[in-house]
């Protein structure tokens, strides 16, 4: 379900603080409608010099994202929550990756196969983004999206806190 709210970046916040304000203030939304439910939110953006990148309004505008990574380090940081009831966990995981540098044309047939869309930072590191890709510190799977290891792990913290060892589940 979509946790809609308003995704506007509060004056001198870091991205760190954004993305797990905004994974809190999804979850909570959507708890609001499922309150025995557990829920699961996430948000990821892309950094770079400090300035945040979301998802790209247009082509242009992902074609100059992908003009800022071209050669250099960035960090993806996703902001996952996990709630059930009063029970809520919150935590950022951060990856680095570097990317090689990229050719004008390179970046336009990126932009034009369309893959850029609604990608944080305008790129899929499991599709065609992935050769541009020559280094990574970190969790594969929060660049894709969505952090597994970090959520297995919270889903457990929330299922077992105030649960017995023999209440504890595996998936």
């Amino acid at each position: 379900m979509p946790g809609d709210v308003n995704e506007t970046v509060h004056s001198g916040e870091n991205a760190g603080d954004y993305v797990a304000r905004m994974a809190r203030a999804k979850a909570a939304v959507v708890a609001e409608g499922y309150p025995d439910r557990f829920v699961l939110s996430a948000d990821t953006v892309v950094v770079i010099d400090g300035a945040i990148l979301g998802k790209p309004l247009d082509a242009e505008h992902a074609q100059v994202m992908l003009e800022q990574l071209s050669g250099r380090i960035h960090e993806v940081l996703t902001g996952v929550t996990v709630s059930h009831g009063q029970s809520v966990v919150t935590q950022v995981e951060r990856t680095r990756v570097r990317f090689r540098k990229l050719t004008p044309n390179e970046i336009a047939a990126y932009v034009g196969s369309g893959e850029f869309q609604d990608k944080a930072g305008g790129y899929a590191i499991q599709g065609l983004a992935s050769r541009f890709v020559d280094h990574i510190e970190g969790s594969y799977s929060n660049v894709v999206g969505l952090p597994i290891a970090l959520v297995d792990s919270l889903l457990h913290k929330v299922h077992n806190e105030g649960a017995s060892e023999s209440d504890a589940f595996w998936f």
